[in-house]
């Protein structure tokens, strides 16, 4: 089953025109199914709760997503924020809904400046609300351009929830960011190093012998301490190499658009990247380099590493610093 994971920034009621809601955290999903080409395709909507309050639902959502929509109700810094988060997350494909109240307007021209400076020019804009069979066709012919881009084959899926479940066992929920997971699969749970074996698999509430890369799968895992699960911590194939640990780093940062803080010795910073909202202490400050001790390991892909967002929460109106450009352990 193709899956389109999709970052929604929006309204309730235009989610459910959509798709139909599915389960509700602190990021709401949605899920829309369609049968095409003799196969079922699916939209799943992600909409992070309580932005601007939080910032790391909304981090974890553009961790999971490839495509992004966002309803524009008003023209404010919370709207500068969550465009500059899509930008620095590198989602360049996406759809500005441009819907105000009832007796308000907002300039459309507006919009597409503030797009092109966040980086996202690649996005279209819509200035009047879309009916939404044309909106999910538009989601659809991105979803067969995305499933045309080249993804790495190491298994990389981080852990966001896990549990006890009668007569099941241990069972570790996460989206699945790379490759695949199979039945039967032997595999290695980081930073604890411990190996177990996936016992079953289950995607959407049906049982399944491999979940891919876009899937939200529960893995059954045997011979395997609960002690050893966490939130944020990774599930990965022992043979793959496919995860870097990283206790120290040196960063180089692309710095966002609106941005004007600079970062200061001892400052405290978050990374996100693959799910994971790591801590971080600056240690020095060389030039443009940055290094930066960890609370806990940061896990960075050995090859074909997504965006890493750095962020810092005091930095208000604008929490998201920049992205990181280069990047190696120390």
């Amino acid at each position: 089953m193709p899956v389109l994971n999709i970052a929604f920034v929006g309204s309730e009621d235009l989610a459910r025109s959509l798709a139909k809601s599915n389960d509700v955290r602190d990021i709401e999903s949605y899920v829309y199914k369609e049968e095409r080409e003799g196969q079922i395709s699916i939209l799943s909507l992600l909409r992070p709760l309580r932005h601007p309050e939080r910032l790391r639902p909304l981090l974890s959502v553009l961790n999971v997503a490839k495509v992004g929509i966002v309803e524009v109700k008003s023209i404010d810094a919370s709207l500068g924020e969550i465009l500059v988060a899509f930008g620095a997350s590198g989602i360049k494909r996406g759809i500005a809904i441009i819907n105000p109240e009832i007796g308000d307007w907002i300039d459309s021209d507006q919009v597409k400046i503030i797009l092109e400076q966040a980086g996202l020019d690649s996005w279209k804009v819509h200035e009047k609300l879309p009916d939404p069979h044309d909106l999910r066709e538009e989601l659809y012919y991105h979803m067969q351009s995305t499933n045309r881009e080249i993804l790495d084959k190491n298994l990389v899926l981080p852990v966001d929830q896990y549990f006890n479940v009668k007569g099941v066992g241990l069972v570790a929920i996460g989206y699945v960011q790379s490759g695949s997971i199979n039945k039967h699969d032997n595999v290695l749970i980081l930073p604890a190093n411990e190996n177990g074996v996936v016992r079953s698999l289950q995607v959407m509430d049906d049982d399944v012998e491999v979940a891919v890369a876009g899937d939200r799968v529960g893995v059954a895992l045997r011979n395997l301490r609960e002690e050893a699960l966490h939130r944020g911590c990774m599930i990965c194939h022992p043979e793959s190499d496919a995860l870097v640990r990283h206790d120290k780093s040196k960063l180089k940062i692309k710095k966002a658009p609106f941005q004007k803080r600079n970062l200061a010795i001892d400052d405290v910073v978050h990374a996100a990247v693959d799910l994971q909202f790591v801590v971080g202490r600056v240690i020095s400050l060389e030039d443009q380099n940055i290094s930066v001790k960890w609370d806990s390991p940061l896990w960075i892909r050995k090859n074909s590493s997504p965006s890493i967002v750095i962020t810092q929460l005091d930095a208000m109106p604008m929490r998201i610093l920049g992205y990181v450009d280069e990047i190696e352990y120390i």
